[in-house]
């Protein structure tokens, strides 16, 4: 429940900062005319991220269960790849987050109120849509029924959009690109655990081998059914018996995303000297000057 959250959080945050930096920078402006555009694309784009959740859940209820575990291993993989991409590209645009936003809704507002409506649509789309997926995926890896995930993810969206509108009002002051960085450190370590298991779903499809080769087995030790199993399950997407290409897999992937996500962003892109982060810029204080 509480990678789910995390989820939720991470991606609802995102989410509530755009659609919290396009209102503000439209009021601010005195263009409040084109609030009514922005709220047509954000709609939209909440509707399609529903929809399209509604279709991975229910659409592979119909397959068999090989088709099942061979979609659910495919789409595991490409939300780990989506998830990851996020993380990183967070990580480097946080600061200039603002700017780049204001820039598109400058064109926008030039264009005319489709142009409004594509741009907070393709603003808040993406994190939806990387939303239902992640999320989906992750409760596939949970196996914990889909209640305890679901409440997870929309306590987590609710979490954000309350900080978003505090982020508004400007009662709240907390530097973004840190706040990204432990969040997205934690997200690394849990699209690992959805990785591994989306690897063991196309071995039991039969896409991969090596289903009955296990790295250990400490069921004995570790009951999945205790209280700390389903900690361990619900935050790593842990398993007492693993294959050993989940494991292998899970090293893979772990291991230098995490090194290279932690390390200074100067350094992982080779530019020598770390410049400090423009805490002016990550704070989000612009927006509290819209009221």
């Amino acid at each position: 429940m509480f990678a789910n959250y995390l989820i939720g959080l991470r991606e609802g945050l995102e989410a509530s900062l755009v659609v919290c930096i396009l209102v503000a920078y439209l009021v601010k402006t005195g263009r409040r005319d084109a609030l009514k555009p922005i709220w047509i694309g954000i709609g939209v784009a909440v509707g399609l991220a529903l929809g399209f959740g509604c279709v991975l859940e229910f659409g592979s209820q119909e397959l068999t269960f090989q088709a099942q575990e061979a979609l659910g291993g495919s789409l595991s993989i490409i939300a780990v790849g989506l998830v990851t991409w996020m993380v990183f590209w967070m990580r480097r645009t946080a600061r200039h987050l603002r700017s780049e936003l204001h820039g598109r809704l400058d064109a926008a507002l030039r264009t005319g109120t489709g142009a409004l409506v594509a741009t907070a649509f393709l603003a808040v789309g993406r994190e939806g849509l990387e939303t239902a997926l992640f999320v989906w995926a992750s409760v596939r890896a949970s196996s914990d029924g889909t209640q305890g995930p679901l409440i997870g993810v929309l306590s987590g969206i609710a979490t954000a959009i309350v900080l978003g509108w505090l982020f508004y009002r400007g009662a709240l002051r907390i530097n973004l690109s840190k706040f990204f960085t432990w969040t997205g450190g934690m997200l690394v370590v849990v699209a690992a655990g959805v990785l591994a298991y989306g690897f063991h779903d196309l071995q039991e499809a039969d896409f991969l081998p090596g289903l009955t080769n296990k790295a250990f087995d400490i069921s004995d030790t570790v009951d999945p059914g205790s209280w700390y199993g389903t900690l361990l399950k619900g935050i790593f997407n842990f398993q007492p018996d693993p294959t050993v290409l989940q494991v292998t897999v899970w090293l893979l992937y772990l291991i230098p995303t995490l090194a290279i996500f932690l390390a200074p962003v100067g350094f992982a892109s080779g530019k020598g000297k770390v410049k400090e982060p423009d805490e002016q810029g990550s704070r989000g204080s612009e927006p509290s000057k819209a009221r």
